[in-house]
């Protein structure tokens, strides 16, 4: 819009210069033809009509020059417009772009703190693993001393099951030993009756028989 009243200003003042140069000449013409001084008529009419005929090429110029002006203020006109539409066009498409911007900044920013959580996710999740790896190696190391004992204790199993077993074929042994003792005993105690009473009928009958003789 100041782009367009600045071009008709100019065009205004070189308009009116022109008008004052041809009122100008014009003046000049006639003082020159009035002038009692100044050369003969006939010499001022050829003066005359020189100056007629060149401000007649002066007066085809300035209209050339006045509509060349015209069409480049038209063409002016129509620049600033399209320039303006143009300037309108990029100011929508920046803004566009800074709405944009402002977007990505936003969508950057909400990366970053995303990154800062998982960052700090990370490191929380690498010191449970460094707890659970120290967890981890404990338990392996109660896991190989409980391996450890369970093997020692297998071992005394063993050993006691061993030594009851061993304790359980001497317990046979001793009750079958025991049993033959039994039975040894039985039969010398039934071979001393035996004997007894054999004895005591033997002392009975020398009795007997003493008793007879006597």
């Amino acid at each position: 819009m100041a782009g367009s009243k600045s071009s008709h200003a100019m065009r205004k003042i070189v308009v009116i210069l022109l008008a004052l140069w041809s009122i100008i000449s014009l003046i000049i013409i006639v003082v020159w033809a009035t002038s009692p001084d100044l050369k003969g008529a006939s010499e001022c009419n050829a003066n005359l009509k020189t100056l007629k005929e060149k401000f007649a090429e002066e007066k085809e110029v300035w209209t050339k020059d006045r509509h060349a002006l015209e069409e480049l203020a038209r063409q002016g006109r129509t620049n600033q417009s399209l320039l303006l539409t143009r300037i309108d066009q990029l100011k929508d498409q920046l803004q566009k772009l800074n709405q944009s911007l402002d977007s990505c900044l936003k969508h950057t920013d909400m990366l970053n703190a995303n990154i800062t959580v998982l960052m700090e996710e990370i490191d929380l999740h690498k010191a449970i693993e460094a707890n659970l790896t120290a967890n981890i190696t404990q338990q392996q190391d109660v896991i190989e001393l409980l391996r450890h004992n369970l093997t020692q204790t297998l071992i005394d199993l063993e050993s006691c099951t061993n030594l009851q077993k061993a304790a359980e074929i001497l317990q046979t042994t001793a009750e079958k030993q025991t049993q033959g003792c039994q039975s040894s005993k039985q039969f010398l105690q039934k071979q001393l009756d035996n004997r007894a009473f054999v004895h005591q009928l033997s002392f009975n009958t020398i009795a007997e028989l003493k008793r007879e003789f006597e």
